[in-house]
């Protein structure tokens, strides 16, 4: 019995070496919240109502991602970040304001940091394997501005779709580009959403932030 004991005693000790090690060694360069450009070259919007159009996502350009708090046991926290360049959709704005848009995101090709996090995301989590997209739009109009603004939208994630509030912020850059930031906070029960954990050792909080940057120019 004490042989047995005093086995389980080194295993455990070696599996929290273990989780102890993965958390060093993935050290704290996730990237920092999407930003607008510190010096950018701005336009004055038109009025209202004289170039109401249509803009189209620049995808090289533009992300849109997930930032979820890891728990490694009781070693410490990282923030795990997940992103794609895989953004499509139409954006309507007139004037000074995001009138409209609906965008959809390849969810199946989000890349973080972690190879076996992405590949864990596919059947567990968001299932990418089974909704491979995300889809968004906007319900009510937001303004452009540096300062961030609150925006009303649905959002369709995991199958499910459930109106959200989006903290915007955008600017003109020059007469054909516009470049627009974001987040919003989401509770991923709201979504069906299990948080996945890895044998206890690794969980993930029940709450994470959607991120995104885009860039538009006209469509």
């Amino acid at each position: 019995m004490r042989r047995r004991l005093a086995i389980a005693a080194v295993l455990a000790v070696l599996v929290l070496a273990g989780a102890f090690a993965a958390f060093a060694l993935r050290g704290g360069d996730a990237p920092p919240p999407p930003g607008l450009s510190a010096q950018p070259t701005q336009t004055a919007a038109p009025p209202r109502g004289e170039d109401a159009g249509g803009w189209e996502i620049v995808s090289g350009e533009s992300f849109v991602g997930y930032r979820v708090r890891e728990e490694f046991a009781t070693i410490g926290v990282v923030d795990a970040v997940g992103r794609t360049s895989e953004v499509t959709g139409t954006v309507r704005v007139d004037g000074d304001q995001l009138a409209d848009a609906e965008l959809e995101a390849r969810m199946d090709t989000l890349r973080s940091d972690e190879t076996r996090r992405d590949n864990a995301l596919r059947t567990r989590g968001i299932e990418t394997d089974v909704f491979p997209t995300a889809e968004f739009r906007l319900t009510g109009p937001v303004r452009l501005s540096r300062r961030a603004a609150s925006a009303s939208g649905e959002l369709t994630l995991h199958g499910v779709t459930q109106p959200i509030r989006v903290s915007v912020r955008g600017q003109r850059i020059g007469a054909r580009a516009i470049e627009v930031v974001g987040s919003a906070p989401i509770v991923f029960d709201r979504f069906g959403i299990e948080p996945p954990s890895i044998a206890g050792f690794v969980t993930v909080r029940d709450t994470g932030t959607l991120e995104f940057r885009l860039r538009l120019r006209p469509a």
